[in-house]
This record gives C-alpha cells, structure tokens and sequence, in this order.
C-alpha cells in the first residue's frame, strides 16, 4: 500500500470519529455558535480564511502538473473551483447579520480544506491515469456532472432562501422554507452531498469517495441537530409538515 492510499484510509478512520462525535458535540458556528470553540472573527472573515486558500492550493496543483493542458483533469478542477471560489468569494459577502465564527472551527474547517484539496489535486493531476478525452463521454462523468449541478443549483437556491429569511442587521433565527424547505429542514447540507456524491461518480476515484463519506459524515450530524433545534424553537410551525432532517421522505 503506497502512502497516497494510506493517507485516504486515514482521512476514512477520522471521518467516522468525527461523524459518531457530533451527535454529542454541536460544532459550534451558526446556530450553535459558541465561546467553547475560542476567540471569534466576523462570519465573512471566517469564511473567505477557510475557503480561499482551497481555491488557490488547487490551481497551484493544475499549474504544476504535467497535465494542465488535458481537457478531463481541466474539467475536475473547473467543477471544485466553481464551489470553492463561489465559497470563499461570492457567499460571505451575501451573508446578513453580524454573526461569528469561533477560530477553533475555522482552523478545523481550514485543516480538512486543504488536506481534501490535496487528496483530490494529487489523485487528478498526479496519480490517476485513467481521464482521457473519452472520458468525458463515460455514463459515470455524464450521471456524476448532472448530480453535482443539481446538488449545486440546491445548496446555492437553498442558501438563497435562509438569508431572504433576514433583514440586514437581523442575526434572528428563523424557519425556512420554500424550495427543498418543504422536505427537509437542512436543504443546503442535502444539496452539498449530492453535489460532492454526483463529484465521486464523474471522477470514479477514492479521493472523491472520501470526500463524500466526509460530507455525509459532517453534515448529517449537523442536520440532526438543527432539526432538534428547530423542533424546540418552532413547535407550532414544525407540527403537521413531516419535515425529515437532510434526506427527503427518508431521514
């Protein structure tokens, strides 16, 4: 086994540690943002710190590989480069309120960013041998590219309609809906994994994989916690709409 593979079953073993300890422990940004987690930046701050340098270390990769110039490797990075620049770029800076993100949370959130960056820019520009031209024509990449659209589509049009939920200056919490509100009370994060799971089919990889097991084992934690939260802030709204946390009809 060949270090690359290990460092993919190491990033497996700590997913599964991290999935089984947020159903006891809120990651404490967002709704459950706390001073446990230490000192706080401004929510757009925190983001642009977490997100950006995941854009930057994967061009880094393309620039020096000796495949910059493929067309397939070329289309993976352009799929993580539009959620990645729309993260650190676009989404901050849309955001209402004056929220904070606890450093403790950003520096996690920055730590598994660029080790995810480098497991999917390593297996796509220096490790797989398998993303030719006729790859693009593959059921997988097709199946895969139209996931990770829709998924993207969900998670942005989601995002979408939390904030319209706010005023500017408002930091309220309030019930979402509309959209994919109408069947889980976690749209974005269901949004986000069928973007990263449409991702793992295209590329067919491990590192894909990995990335998808680490969405699933991050967010549905998170989207169990929220529904909790919603359930106890907004009983009387909640009652009657059978809402399920991040899966439709089934979760």
């Amino acid at each position: 086994m060949d270090y690359f593979s290990i460092f993919l079953w190491i990033m497996v073993a700590i997913a599964i540690v991290v999935f089984i300890a947020l159903f006891f422990v809120d990651a404490g940004y967002g709704k459950f943002t706390s001073s446990k987690w230490g000192y706080s930046v401004p929510n757009k701050l925190g983001w642009v710190l977490m997100e950006a340098p995941v854009a930057i270390l994967l061009l880094l990769f393309w620039a020096f590989s000796d495949r910059k110039t493929m067309l397939t490797p070329l289309v993976f990075l352009l799929f993580l480069e539009i959620h990645y620049i729309h993260r650190a770029f676009i989404f901050p800076f849309l955001l209402k309120g004056k929220s904070k993100m606890p450093l403790g949370i950003m520096f996690m959130g920055f730590s598994f960013n660029i080790a995810n960056a480098s497991m999917q820019g390593y297996w796509i520009f220096y490790y797989s041998e398998n993303y030719g031209n006729e790859w693009l024509q593959t059921p997988a990449f097709i199946i895969g590219t139209c996931l990770f659209f829709i998924g993207l589509i969900i998670n942005i049009d989601s995002d979408r309609r939390i904030r319209n939920l706010r005023k500017n200056g408002d930091s309220k919490h309030y019930l979402p809906h509309g959209g994919m509100y109408n069947y889980v009370t976690s749209a974005n994060y269901f949004g986000e994994f069928i973007e990263w799971t449409g991702f793992a089919i295209a590329t067919l990889s491990p590192a894909g994989l990995v990335f998808a097991i680490w969405t699933f084992a991050n967010l549905v934690p998170r989207a169990n916690a929220i529904y909790k939260k919603y359930n106890q802030t907004f009983a009387a709204e909640m009652q009657g709409k059978n809402l399920k946390r991040i899966f439709p009809f089934v979760y």
